[in-house]
């Protein structure tokens, strides 16, 4: 691949010591060649959305976010599942990023992973979020699916030690690289 990929990370959990977070933070190493990263900055940052709020002005956090976005090759959305669905600080960023111009998603090539201490490991917030994501003209990556349960046994002092989610992870950013790239 003669081609250096930009894929931009969104990770969607506040909690100190995430184990969406420690997902995340393993991608780079765990990366194809020509692929670098870039984490985005906390969509917990972005105020509630409203029609007021965006009257008065994009946030600078939304706009910057939409920017990095936009000039990325690739989306990695990086998720826990709350109750059920996805986390409202996910919404609400999804909220933001859809009235940005140009919309920084359409079209772009969307890779979604969510990790749980459940044995389901966030297949429901998956479901949603690809539904989410149809509304934007996503292009997300369908297979291989991230859903990686029971991760509290998988994550040591924030470090994804499993090697075996770590090699299914190198796989699909194989994947992804792959799907980015047409």
């Amino acid at each position: 691949m003669n081609q250096t990929l930009k894929f931009v990370t969104l990770t969607c959990s506040l909690r100190v010591g995430s184990f969406n977070a420690a997902i995340a933070n393993a991608l780079p190493e765990l990366a194809p060649e020509g692929v670098i990263f870039e984490h985005l900055g906390s969509p917990g940052l972005f105020p509630h959305y409203s029609t007021d709020t965006e009257a008065e002005g994009f946030p600078a956090e939304v706009l910057a976010m939409a920017d990095s976005i936009l000039k990325a090759d690739g989306l990695i959305i990086i998720t826990p599942e709350y109750n059920h669905s996805i986390p409202g600080v996910l919404k609400n960023a999804l909220d933001w990023l859809s009235r940005v111009s140009p919309q920084p998603i359409a079209g772009k090539p969307v890779l979604i992973q969510s990790a749980s201490p459940g044995k389901l490991g966030g297949v429901r917030a998956q479901i949603h979020l690809r539904q989410i994501l149809g509304y934007f003209d996503a292009r997300l990556l369908n297979k291989p699916e991230a859903i990686i349960g029971e991760v509290s046994e998988k994550v040591t002092d924030g470090i994804l030690t499993d090697e075996s989610t770590r090699q299914f992870l190198s796989r699909q950013l194989v994947a992804f690289r792959d799907f980015a790239s047409h």
